[in-house]
C-alpha cells in the first residue's frame, strides 16, 4: 500500500478506533495462572493518556492471575444488541503487558483518577481496599476488526500504526510470524 493511502486510512481509521474504544466500558481479559491455565474475564477500564487501567481485586482469579504472569490478552467487543451480524461484531484486540501500579506513585493517581472520573465515587472507595491493584495495561499488537473482510492489524506503542490485512485475520502474531 502506498505512503498516501496507508495515510488515509489511518487518518479514517483511528478517530473510529478512539470511538469505538469510547463507547465500551469493560474489557474482556484473557490471563494464565502460574502454570499457564488460562481464565476469561472482564474489567471495567479507563484511558489515560499513557494507556488503559484496570483496578481489580487480588481475591478475584483474574487478579492472582495478573501478578503470576504479565502477559494477557484483551478485548473490546460491540455489544450484540448493536451488531449488523453477530459473526462479525467490531472488536479491538491486542495483546498486552500488565504492570502493577505502586499505590504512592504519581501515576497511581492519574490511574485512579481516570477510572473515577469514569466510574465515580466507588473507584476511590475500591482503590483505598488493600486488596485491590490498579494495573496498567500496555498493549503492543493488536487487531481492529470492523466487518467481514475488514481486518486492520495495529502496532506501535499506542496501536497507531495500521495495516490492513488481505490474508484474513486469524494469523500468527508478527513477532511469531517472522521466527517461524
Amino acid at each position: 500500500m502506498s505512503t498516501e493511502k496507508e495515510q488515509r486510512l489511518r487518518e479514517k481509521l483511528l478517530p473510529e478506533i478512539e470511538e469505538f474504544k469510547a463507547q465500551r466500558s469493560t474489557l474482556q481479559l484473557a490471563t494464565q495462572d502460574a502454570d499457564g491455565v488460562p481464565n476469561a474475564s472482564y474489567a471495567p477500564f479507563a484511558l489515560a493518556d499513557d494507556g488503559f487501567y484496570i483496578l481489580v481485586s487480588e481475591l478475584a482469579r483474574h487478579g492472582t492471575n495478573l501478578q503470576a504472569s504479565d502477559k494477557l490478552s484483551v478485548m473490546l467487543v460491540e455489544d450484540e444488541s448493536e451488531s449488523k451480524s453477530v459473526f462479525a461484531r467490531k472488536r479491538l484486540t491486542f495483546d498486552a503487558t500488565a504492570e502493577v501500579v505502586a499505590r504512592d506513585s504519581e501515576t497511581f493517581t492519574k490511574g485512579v483518577a481516570a477510572l473515577s472520573a469514569r466510574f465515580g465515587e466507588m473507584i476511590d472507595n475500591l482503590a483505598a481496599l488493600k486488596d485491590f491493584n490498579l494495573f496498567k495495561l500496555n498493549p503492543h499488537h493488536g487487531l481492529y476488526v470492523k466487518g467481514f473482510g475488514q481486518a486492520f492489524s495495529l502496532s506501535g506503542a499506542e496501536l497507531l500504526d495500521v495495516d490492513w490485512k488481505r490474508d484474513g485475520h486469524h494469523g500468527t502474531p508478527k513477532q511469531v510470524a517472522a521466527e517461524a
